[in-house]
């Protein structure tokens, strides 16, 4: 996938201290990998609870459970984060 491509993070609620909302703090890490990688990422809320899928020239490359992120990180250390960005690299 050549540079400055546009993916579209499709993030979906999960349950936090009792309370069902969208949250993106679990995409920071990702955000900050796929930025730092010279993508441009668009944050794109969805009804499905505890998604996130990566969706680069219309089709989804990755997915995964989004309690299973590292909540606030700057993803160096989530694995989930590096299969993510590798997924988008090799997305056509």
């Amino acid at each position: 996938m050549p540079k400055n491509a546009l993916v579209t993070v499709r993030y979906g609620p999960y349950r936090a201290c009792g309370i069902v909302e969208h949250r993106t703090s679990r995409l920071d890490g990702l955000q900050a990998l796929l930025t730092g990688d010279g993508h441009t990422v668009e944050l794109c809320p969805i009804e499905d609870w505890n998604v996130v899928e990566l969706i680069v020239n219309g089709e989804m490359v990755y997915q995964c459970d989004i309690t299973e992120m590292d909540y606030g990180s700057d993803g160096q250390l989530d694995k989930l984060c590096h299969e993510a960005l590798e997924a988008v690299r090799k997305a056509f």
